[in-house]
């Protein structure tokens, strides 16, 4: 099971190194970490994807709570928030597979941000299944290159 946790934290060097310090220290994966400035520059926010059970999810969002530089930890239900990654792939292509890439990109919704004689760069922005749709569908003609980001997700109204 999934575990997203939006964090409040202080805006200040360190605090980044001692949140994935105690995720080391307890055996605790990290999928997916974003951290961004928010509104206040004293403040940032970062979004942390781990699996576990219930009882290891728990335990996180605890240790969390009790760190001095994390101002408020919340865990986010999956099905109620809105998550997204941006995606960067740099693909090969020839005379016969160009218009096929450009064609699974329209379709998905995904851009041509750079095209060369060799190389297709495509950015999109999606959630996390989709990207990772994508890129399955994009693995048959040759990543040359593929950076992502960390998921950000923000929990929905009710």
């Amino acid at each position: 099971m999934k575990g997203i946790f939006s964090v409040l934290v202080e805006n200040r060097s360190g605090v980044l190194s001692k949140t994935a310090g105690l995720f080391a220290r307890r055996g605790f994966n990290i999928d997916s970490l974003a951290v961004g400035e928010t509104e206040d520059a004293l403040t940032s926010s970062m979004t942390i994807v781990s699996t576990g059970d219930e009882r290891t999810l728990e335990q996180i969002e605890k240790q969390l709570n009790k760190k001095l530089d994390i101002i408020k930890v919340r865990r986010l239900d999956e099905i109620n928030c809105i998550k997204r990654e941006v995606l960067l792939v740099k693909i090969s292509h020839n005379k016969t597979n160009r218009a096929d890439i450009i064609n699974i990109c329209r379709l998905a919704g995904a851009n041509v941000a750079q095209l060369s004689a060799q190389t297709i760069i495509i950015e999109y922005y999606s959630d996390p299944e989709r990207v990772d749709e994508l890129i399955e569908q994009l693995r048959i003609f040759g990543i040359v290159e593929l950076a992502r980001t960390g998921t950000l997700a923000l929990q929905k109204d009710s």
